[in-house]
């Protein structure tokens, strides 16, 4: 029988935690573990991320055919965007590659969860203050600091770090707008999803024969629609309210986290 309620809960909490600086992982993980609910598969997992992706490929769907664009003949490929996107993802798949075992050994452990999330929360509080003071209105994020984002984004594999909360606070510390760092974190999503994707799929190729594929569905259109408002209010709260919100909530989840721990 289909727990529709961890389908649900779970499709909700992908979509709106994939792209806020506040770990994804960790929360999905948290979750269950509260819940007390089995796995849920890593067919289901594929799915979800699947959402994620289609939303940040519509959100940014004038971006990155601004982008091919720049490919074809007579474009401006040599000052691409693209380039920068591509430096930036080479390094977080090399160290996926190399770590992924023992990034998944350790990924249940509420301590470590707990002093990621609290500590590139500080880092997070400590690189939104540096921005109001030297941020410029830099838009295209240059090679040199786009291999410094990617090198900052491996620090994503652990559980509670966040992904888009360690490139956002690289390229904040670089000097880049939050707007402009917002921007480049939700692009560089999309080359990151795919590869976890298509890393995971040799794993579940055996699963669609005997696969409910409604749960699936659903899973898929939950996280691709709520992701999709996720990243248009994130790109407004950022210009308007700032991070401040998810510092403090970082640093009282890792908190409790960490309290939570203690034998």
């Amino acid at each position: 029988m289909t727990d529709w309620l961890q389908v649900l809960l779970l499709s909700l909490i992908q979509g709106v935690t994939e792209f806020l600086p506040v770990s994804s992982s960790a929360h999905l993980i948290l979750t269950s573990e509260l819940m007390a609910w089995n796995d849920q598969g890593l067919l289901f997992d594929v799915c979800v991320h699947t959402g994620t992706l289609m939303a940040v490929l519509f959100y940014f769907r004038t971006s990155l055919w601004g982008l091919l664009g720049e490919l074809l003949p007579g474009g401006s490929a040599g000052r691409s965007e693209l380039w920068s996107l591509i430096i930036a993802t080479v390094p977080v798949m090399v160290a996926g590659g190399l770590l992924k075992h023992a990034v998944a050994q350790e990924a249940r452990n509420v301590a470590i969860i707990g002093g990621a999330t609290l500590f590139f929360g500080l880092l997070l509080g400590l690189s939104n203050v540096f921005s109001r003071r030297r941020a410029t209105q830099v838009e295209q994020v240059t090679y040199r600091d786009a291999l410094l984002i990617g090198l900052a984004q491996t620090f994503a594999l652990i559980p509670g770090a966040s992904r888009s909360g360690v490139t956002i606070t690289a390229a904040l510390f670089l000097g880049y707008h939050p707007a402009a760092a917002t921007r480049f974190s939700f692009l560089l999503s999309i080359p990151v999803i795919v590869g976890a994707t298509v890393l995971m799929l040799p794993s579940v190729t055996g699963d669609f024969a005997s696969a409910v594929f409604t749960p699936l569905l659903v899973g898929f259109s939950v996280s691709a629609f709520v992701a999709y408002i996720t990243i248009g209010l994130f790109m407004q709260m950022v210009v308007k309210i700032g991070l401040m919100p998810f510092v403090i909530y970082r640093l009282l989840l890792g908190v409790a986290l960490l309290v939570w721990a203690v034998p």
